[in-house]
């Protein structure tokens, strides 16, 4: 039995008034009078507040690489519980809000590079100007559904709330077709590469020239996000942009305009099938997009869309999976264990069944493997090679940063391939485990939601600054 250093009573009110339970209150006072504290917090807040950092163990040495002379020594031996504690670097919210928050902040950037230009990332401000269009995808039906409709009542009879749960079920499961849905989710990737195909034949067509002769006058970029909707179907917004053949630096032909791009999405739309054989009890069947393909223009100049909302909706949906649905968003491994989850929605359980039904009939297509995504195995943001930059070079970017604040810290040379001044590192890291204990968990939630303000309020202040200089305040 665990023994209290107060009485229970009063952990329990303190509880009550930090908003947690008094085990993790036990546990969060042990984490703050344990010594080391101040700097376990340090290296919390260096993953950002991470929720499930990784645990490593190990000897870092840097050495002058010319005379061999030890520049700096480190060891987590000194750290607290001898730990080094790194950023996941989960991109799923439903995981770790802190890791996703900052993969967001990289898509947004990747995205908006595309669409306004940035010489940082090697995209030319002059791609502002390239004809580009936010396309949505959608899926067919696969039954009716609960909604709300312009007219306000569903077809079920009802006006349901924003918010109401039952919105995206099926209005009669027994006839709703969830084999194909989860058929449609796994083959969308597909769909999607034959829709690129059919884009350029008639983009190619609309411009009287073949595919062959497009190829040496136009490229086709684009950035992509997928996102569930209430009843379980992927779709896809995708930014389309037109360049010169040498990508984003050169300027695209003169007969290539908004209004062409857009006829030939909604055209190649209609045109792409992807065939399902039959297997088993399941018929086979043929896999479209659906009917309502929205094409809008994006930009500045009274334009539908801006560059900003555009990126900051992909930015928002590249850190989602399929919690809209109140699925999972862990792999399942035995069906028994959806008995485990009574709060599961029914119409979700239904699709992870279907999943688990058609497995064994199509086997290569690792249904069961992805029942907690409902069927879809692709990548929730992609992008052509040209489009923008990539998160790796994001990545990067930080890191390098981050190497020249502890380099200077140290008295390090500041470029450690400079010449006579390089360094060698010499490191043996070993994985030691992950996570945080409740109280640990508590805490760093905390320093995660403080970075998150503080980096929002100084983002809020820079947005001000032109008008407050305007106004003679600086």
């Amino acid at each position: 039995m665990t023994s209290f250093p107060i009485a229970p009573e009063a952990v329990a009110g303190a509880a009550a008034v930090v908003g947690t339970d008094p085990m993790t209150l036990v546990d969060l006072l042990r984490v703050a009078s344990a010594p080391g504290f101040d700097r376990w917090r340090e290296q919390v807040r260096r993953t950002g507040g991470c929720s499930d950092p990784i645990h490593l163990s190990g000897t870092s040495v840097t050495r002058d690489a010319r005379t061999g002379e030890v520049l700096h020594s480190y060891s987590t031996a000194e750290e607290p519980g001898s730990r080094l504690r790194v950023a996941c670097g989960n991109r799923r919210a439903s995981r770790c809000p802190s890791c996703a928050w900052t993969y967001a902040g990289d898509a947004y950037h990747l995205i908006r590079a595309g669409l306004t230009g940035d010489p940082r990332m090697g995209i030319p401000d002059g791609v502002r100007v390239h004809p580009g269009v936010f396309a949505t995808l959608t899926a067919p039906s696969f039954g009716p559904v609960h909604n709300r409709p312009e007219t306000g009542r569903c077809r079920c009879g009802a006006v349901h709330a924003e918010d109401a749960p039952e919105l995206g079920t099926a209005l009669d499961p027994a006839t709703y077709d969830y084999a194909g849905a989860v058929l449609w989710n796994n083959h969308a990737g597909d769909l999607w590469r034959r829709f690129t195909v059919y884009l350029r034949r008639e983009i190619a067509a609309r411009s009287g020239i073949t595919q062959s002769a497009l190829r040496e006058v136009c490229r086709i970029s684009f950035g992509k996000v997928a996102e569930f909707q209430k009843r379980g179907a992927i779709h896809f917004h995708a930014i389309v942009r037109l360049d010169g053949p040498a990508g984003p630096d050169d300027i695209p032909p003169a007969w290539a305009s908004t209004a062409l791009l857009g006829d030939a999405i909604r055209s190649a739309a209609t045109r792409v099938r992807v065939l399902v054989p039959a297997a088993g009890d399941f018929p086979a069947r043929v896999l479209r997009w659906g009917s309502q393909v929205d094409v809008r223009a994006i930009g500045t100049d009274g334009q539908e869309l801006t560059e900003q909302a555009v990126a900051a909706y992909v930015a928002k949906y590249a850190t989602k999976a399929a919690e809209s649905t109140g699925t999972v968003d862990r792999r399942i491994g035995e069906l028994s264990e959806l008995d485990k989850r009574p709060g599961l929605p029914g119409h979700t359980r239904r699709l992870i069944q279907a999943c688990h039904a058609l497995d064994q009939h199509y086997p290569d297509r690792k249904l069961w493997a992805w029942a907690h995504m409902l069927g879809f195995r692709g990548h929730f943001l992609t992008k052509s090679r040209r489009y923008s930059s990539t998160f790796a070079e994001r990545r990067q970017v930080r890191a390098d940063f981050r190497a020249r604040q502890e380099r200077r810290e140290r008295g390090l040379p500041e470029d450690p391939a400079d010449g006579e001044g390089s360094t060698l590192v010499l490191a043996h890291w070993t994985y030691a485990g992950h996570g945080h204990t409740p109280g640990e968990s508590w805490l760093a939630a905390t320093i995660a939601k403080e970075i998150r303000l503080n980096r929002e309020t100084a983002r809020e202040a820079l947005a001000d600054m032109p008008a407050l200089e305007t106004e003679g305040r600086y």
